[in-house]
């Protein structure tokens, strides 16, 4: 809340006094976790710099200076390895207890190690001017004893200091020092042999094995900083790929392959058939862009607008606040591109206030969940989803986009529903005109929606991804001008140095995906998959479709989106267009439920993280918001048996599949929730559920059977003199 309640002031009056203005302020502040540094002085300036730097050299490298493609992803992917070792320690800090000092001989062992860490920079410098001076490469004994064993050996080293070195918040440990120095030698090596004809050998007995040192080192680093700022899940997932590529030969089935070695395995890992491939592809055009463009939204307060705007739009509503969240957190959903994050950033506000109404703590922080969920399925932006599946299937973005605005409504008219028909059989309340910001004031600064509608405008004009986005933030910051939170020169030198802080982790995520991707392609893992789906389809093609939904959520459970849906989009994908679904369709299919997977139990991230704020019990948070979000888990099968839910059709036949879905999901949050137009009894509810089902199906008598269904049901319980029509005349 914007103000704090003093004494003798009870919290009504604060609310009506803040009501006057905003409900919310500075939702778009940065989130400080538990293992982020906080700097200041010299380190603050330093990093502040690189920051900008960062996010300025993407602006240049997209629009003005374009630079060789595989040298510009490992820049990329160097400079977040930088940043993130700077600004993300290796273990948690403790708030809540003093600050611990480290021994002095882990201070030394970190020092210590800067010695070697230097030597393998001053070799790749040494080895830059021999390939100059004509050499056509480097001897094998300088890349092993010089470069590689001193690096690999360091970075480890290193690494596991950083486990134990507990230090001030504001302080940069050796050991981190090092990993940076690392991540730049691994980073120059690459650099300088890809830009020889030597670039060719990767993947092939002559490729030099300085390739696979780099590779090697610049995985490690790559690993520690993803499990640095998106926890282990993905860490053990690459993993168990990285141990298929020297276990998979021995495995029996399908599973066996010929094997790779060490050599040619990692000399072809750090290409564009993996680390450097279709996932960084993304992050460093599409991704980076739009996180800018965010930033920029963030420090014009565009955010705060947002859920002000729905608080006035929704607020008063029965169960308003839950409505404001549907609102505000799918629409902040969509720009940031993580579930977890936006269930911080705008429940912290949304929560409470649903609390407040009447909502349980579960449901409160489970329909945050579901609807920042939501916001990586909702177009244009979709959480960066659109650009990666546009990259991946070579598919037009406009067309992506388009053909996600049926199966986004019919997700968030489910759980506007679900809210709905919870407030009504609890006999909430909306909240008072008093108590929400005045809308007539919030229409009048309508413009600061400029920035996303020039995105749109742009984009369906024909305009490329890049040259739209960045048109989009430049107009962040013209209208920004006439509004009251102004940027000037200040302002967007932070917007970019919080764009490059907050692409740190997408990028780490991203480039770890990219090591599974490889691993899949290199080893044609996926290919074996296809064939076992292909022989499921052989038997039943909705088994098929049921066994893909499984490994698309377990292989998106504890992941964000991006990763998520890239790696499922590798691993599930191809083997359901092998089965005769269509492109669209099953990248479609693999993109809802890896997203979902973010409020499926037992490991969901977005729901998780709403527990705790909400106070609830982590699973029951979990388990309902699956429940209020069950329509995506129903409608990606929908796909399969009715395109037409992806605009593939008549218009005719999209309009009527689009109406019928739509009354098909007030027939499935109906049946959950046990109410219609009044409590609904336990047959009603299963009757619900069938004609809820037709519906969706897209089937035309299975449309017409709907109907009736729903039909027949209103009759029953709109008729005063019917006993299931009297349970209605409750207040």
């Amino acid at each position: 809340m914007s103000n704090t309640p003093d004494k003798g002031t009870s919290a009504d009056t604060d609310i009506q006094k803040a009501a006057t203005e905003t409900v919310a302020e500075n939702v778009d502040d940065e989130i400080i976790e538990a293992n982020r540094r906080v700097f200041s002085g010299r380190l603050w300036f330093a990093f502040g710099v690189l920051a900008i730097l960062y996010s300025s050299f993407h602006l240049i490298s997209l629009n003005v200076l374009p630079m060789e493609t595989w040298s510009f992803r490992i820049i990329h992917i160097c400079g977040a390895l930088i940043l993130g070792y700077g600004i993300y320690a290796g273990t948690r800090f403790h708030t809540d207890t003093p600050p611990h000092t480290p021994s002095h001989w882990l201070n030394w062992m970190g020092y210590a190690l800067l010695i070697p860490a230097f030597y393998t920079l001053v070799q790749v410098a040494l080895m830059k001017q021999t390939i100059l001076g004509g050499a056509m490469r480097i001897e094998p004994h300088v890349e092993a004893w010089h470069y590689g064993y001193p690096l690999i050996l360091t970075t480890l080293a290193a690494i596991v200091l950083s486990w134990f070195n507990r230090h001030e918040r504001a302080r940069l440990p050796a050991s981190d020092l090092v990993l940076m120095l690392c991540a730049l030698s691994s980073a120059g090596y690459l650099l300088v042999i890809y830009n020889t004809p030597l670039r060719m050998s990767t993947g092939t007995s002559m490729a030099p094995m300085g390739i696979s040192y780099a590779a090697i080192a610049g995985s490690l680093l790559i690993l520690e900083l993803t499990r640095r700022v998106a926890g282990m899940a993905l860490i053990v997932i690459a993993a168990c790929f990285l141990g298929y590529v020297f276990v998979g030969p021995y495995l029996p089935g399908f599973l066996g392959y010929p094997g790779l070695s060490v050599g040619r395995f990692f000399s072809q890992i750090y290409t564009d058939a993996g680390i450097l491939g279709p996932t960084t592809a993304v992050s460093s055009t599409y991704i980076i862009l739009f996180i800018i463009f965010a930033a920029f939204l963030q420090a014009s307060k565009v955010g705060d607008y947002f859920i002000n705007f729905a608080f006035a739009a929704a607020g008063r509503a029965r169960g308003g606040p839950a409505k404001v969240a549907i609102f505000a957190s799918g629409l902040m959903g969509m720009i940031n591109g993580t579930s977890a994050g936006n269930v911080v950033s705008t429940g912290s506000l949304t929560i409470p206030l649903m609390k407040k109404v009447g909502y349980p703590s579960r449901s409160a922080g489970a329909i945050e969940a579901a609807a920042s969920t939501g916001g990586q399925i909702m177009p244009p932006i979709m959480g960066a989803g659109a650009f990666i599946m546009a990259e991946i299937t070579g598919i037009p973005y406009t067309e992506i986009a388009v053909a996600a605005l049926i199966p986004a409504a019919l997700y968030f008219a489910s759980v506007y529903f679900m809210v709905d028909f919870e407030a009504a059989y609890k006999g909430m309340r909306g909240m008072r005109k008093d108590e929400i910001p005045k809308f007539r004031r919030l229409v009048k600064q309508v413009y600061l929606f400029a920035p996303i509608i020039i995105l749109i405008a742009a984009l369906f004009m024909g305009y490329s991804v890049i040259r739209a986005g960045t048109l989009a933030t430049i107009s962040a910051a013209v209208v920004s001008w006439i509004s009251p939170n102004k940027m000037g020169i200040r302002e967007i030198l932070r917007a970019l140095g919080l764009a490059g802080n907050m692409s740190i982790q997408i990028i780490a995520v991203c480039a770890c995906a990219g090591i599974i991707v490889g691993v899949i392609s290199l080893t044609g893992v996926g290919a074996r998959f296809s064939s076992l789906l292909l022989g499921l389809a052989g038997f039943s093609q909705l088994l098929a479709l049921f066994f893909a939904m499984c490994i698309s959520i377990l292989l998106g459970m504890g992941m964000p989106t991006t990763a998520a849906y890239a790696v499922a989009a590798s691993v599930v994908a191809p083997g359901l267009i092998n089965i005769g679904i269509q492109p669209l369709v099953a990248h479609f299919f693999v993109f809802y439920f890896a997203v979902v997977s973010a409020i499926t139990p037992p490991v969901a991230l977005a729901s998780y993280a709403a527990s705790g704020i909400s106070g609830a019990n982590a699973m029951e948070t979990s388990v309902t918001s699956f429940k209020i979000g069950l329509a995506a888990f129903i409608v990606p099968f929908m796909f399969f048996y009715s395109p037409a839910m992806l605009m593939e059709g008549s218009w005719l036949q999209i309009l009527r599949v689009a109406c019928t879905a739509i009354l098909g999901i007030v027939l499935l949050a109906a049946a959950v929730q046990a109410w219609f137009f009044g409590p609904a009894k336990p047959w009603m509810r299963l009757v619900m559920l069938v004609g809820a089902i037709f519906m969706i199906y897209g089937g035309i008598y299975t449309d017409l059977a709907g109907l009736a269904i729903g039909a027949i049901l209103l009759v029953l319980q709109r008729r005063p003199s019917s006993p299931i029509g009297k349970m209605t005349e409750k207040p």
